[in-house]
């Protein structure tokens, strides 16, 4: 009996190619900033210093969570809503935001917001969160956050997207549900799922940049990427820095060298 060789044994195995992104585009890549208009201030400076070697597309995508648990959730969202970065921005909603707007048209929203950092975020914008932190006074938070809250800032967080993709790789807030093609992932799964996605080894047919869930120091896997370093209680807020087929980073608190 006729036998062959395996083509792999004839012509070598295939070579697997390394996400990229399109020529001449780099993206910055910024996670979780909670409220900390320190960090964001800090990372920019670091930004626009490494656009020095900058090729002609730059573009800086925000995978949400602007505001709660840290103090200056209205400055953060004053400086990304006037547009007042040093690159183009395309920023993304993460669950906080969403909670946020939800509160704007339901007072009762506020028995779960002010339990992870909603009442930080009212203050923010002089709301008094005196009765709000005995369980009280929802609708009375609420009146006063719509009076207060700018035009800009409230259209800013209704305009953000829920996902971008880009060449290899896409990007959403938490996550995306394994399964399920990227292009049809449902808005809570891109905003809140944790262990399916976190748990899941298999491929998406791009790699999937996230936050959501802070780690110590960003996490490289072959399909996900997570750049959330819990910048709010750490002081380390994180971006991936991607260019072709190379990865890298940029940070506050800490100095990072290149990662492939």
């Amino acid at each position: 009996m006729m036998s062959f060789l395996p083509l792999s044994r004839l012509f070598g195995r295939k070579k697997v190619l390394a996400p990229t992104l399109p020529e001449g585009t780099r993206l910055y890549v910024i996670g979780d900033i909670h409220g900390r208009l320190d960090l964001l201030n800090d990372l920019e400076r670091q930004i626009k210093s490494d656009l020095q070697t900058a090729p002609t597309d730059i573009l800086t995508v925000f995978l949400g969570d602007y505001v709660d648990r840290g103090p200056e959730s209205a400055g953060v969202l004053e400086r990304l809503s006037a547009g007042d970065f040093c690159t183009s921005i395309l920023p993304l909603r993460g669950n906080h935001e969403e909670v946020f707007l939800q509160f704007l048209s339901d007072a009762s929203v506020l028995d779960s917001w002010r339990k992870f950092g909603g009442l930080e975020t009212l203050h923010s914008y002089g709301v008094n969160v005196v009765n709000a932190m005995r369980g009280a006074g929802y609708d009375l938070a609420r009146e006063a956050l719509v009076e207060t809250l700018p035009c800009h800032h409230r259209r800013f967080l209704e305009e953000t997207r829920l996902s971008f993709t880009l060449g290899d790789y896409f990007f959403s807030h938490a996550g995306a549900r394994p399964g399920v093609v990227l292009e049809q992932q449902a808005p809570e799964d891109l905003l809140w799922i944790r262990n399916e996605f976190l748990q899941y080894d298999g491929a998406f047919g791009k790699v999937v940049v996230h936050g959501h869930t802070p780690t110590d120091d960003p996490e490289i896997e072959t399909h996900r990427i997570n750049v959330d370093t819990g910048a709010y209680a750490s002081s380390v807020l994180t971006a991936l820095v991607l260019e072709g087929e190379t990865r890298r980073f940029l940070a506050t608190g800490r100095s990072r060298g290149d990662r492939g």
